[in-house]
């Protein structure tokens, strides 16, 4: 599996082939949002409305309701489970820009901005709440471990980024540490509880899927910080480095840069506001010193593992999207 360059036009076309075997259970899983979430107050209606209206492209409700179809059709409680997952992926988004204070997410002001610090803080506690609250009523214990173990793990997850308080003394170990619980947790568990929905004996196969799937997720959307630019992320390239984030291009880097190249790196560390011109200079140090290949190099090798997973799968419609699910994940462009 190898990266190439996609157009927008032709990822978009992609992905509405992959959805294509559960659209018809899709289109239901945004009502379902609004079932969850309603409330007799005005303020989280609000809220809710443009929460909704920047919701992505339901890509783990996807493949929570493939999932649940590689045997059967999905049962009806997969489109309740599907909008679970996906609330408490808004929740984290939520939150995260809260942390981050970011002004905007896919083109669009925050609940951050466009509201307050504190109405993000409490409407990111919120959705979680009511996702928790959806999956007591629906009373499967089993689900339930796998959905609320991911929130432990992404939870932790941001904490331990959070402590680390030398980010250049950051390990590759210690970066698939971090997306195996901020992303492949959350994955997995999509996977996980749509196998518990509609394939149980595929459940441990699909669970490392969707873990494999999330790692070769996250280490593609952190090449896109060093190769692409506001048009087409929606934040400009070199935000992480901006943020004194470290992830796997520079990690790779550092370890074959010189001595004048890594000064210029900490330098950009100690600056309390790096200057554009400081995070475009070790954007190309990065790509100079092989950081950008070795990162493509290892969403390709998560990207293989997620298809062995898928090896002991019956042939069918679910199958071959979920497979096409791992070049859209490493292909994409925004």
């Amino acid at each position: 599996m190898t990266l190439s360059t996609r157009t927008p036009t032709a990822l978009a076309a992609a992905l509405r082939d992959i959805q294509a075997p559960v659209q018809d259970d899709l289109s239901k899983v945004s009502q379902e949002l609004w079932r969850i979430v309603s409330a007799d107050v005005p303020l989280v209606n609000e809220v809710q409305e443009h929460l909704m209206g920047m919701k992505g492209k339901l890509f783990r409700p996807t493949l929570l309701l493939l999932s649940s179809s590689v045997e059967h059709e999905p049962p009806a409680r997969a489109i309740t489970f599907a909008a679970i997952i996906e609330l408490i992926h808004l929740a984290t988004l939520v939150h995260d820009d809260a942390v981050d204070h970011s002004a905007l997410r896919r083109g669009m002001p925050t609940v951050n901005s466009l509201f307050s610090h504190q109405v993000s803080v409490i409407m990111g506690d919120y959705l979680y709440l009511r996702a928790l609250r959806e999956l007591v009523a629906l009373g499967d214990l089993e689900a339930m471990k796998a959905v609320t173990q991911a929130s432990n793990e992404m939870t932790l997850g941001e904490i331990r980024q959070l402590a680390a308080y030398d980010a250049l003394a950051f390990t590759e170990r210690d970066y698939e540490t971090l997306i195996r619980a901020k992303t492949g947790s959350l994955f997995r568990a999509s996977c996980e509880v749509g196998a518990l929905c509609g394939a149980p004996n595929h459940r441990e196969s699909l669970a490392r899927f969707g873990e494999r799937l999330g790692m070769a997720f996250q280490v593609a959307d952190d090449l896109l910080d060093y190769t692409e630019g506001q048009e087409m992320t929606g934040k400009p390239s070199g935000l992480d480095l901006k943020e004194h984030k470290v992830t796997l291009p520079l990690i790779a880097a550092l370890r074959e840069m010189p001595s004048s190249a890594r000064q210029r790196v900490d330098a950009l560390f100690a600056a309390a506001e790096p200057e554009d011109e400081a995070i475009a200079e070790v954007v190309a140090i990065v790509r100079a010193h092989g950081g950008l290949d070795y990162a493509r190099r290892r969403a390709d090798h998560f990207s293989r593992e997620a298809e062995d997973a898928l090896s002991d799968l019956p042939d069918c419609a679910a199958r071959t999207a979920l497979t096409d699910a791992i070049a859209y994940v490493v292909e994409r462009r925004w």
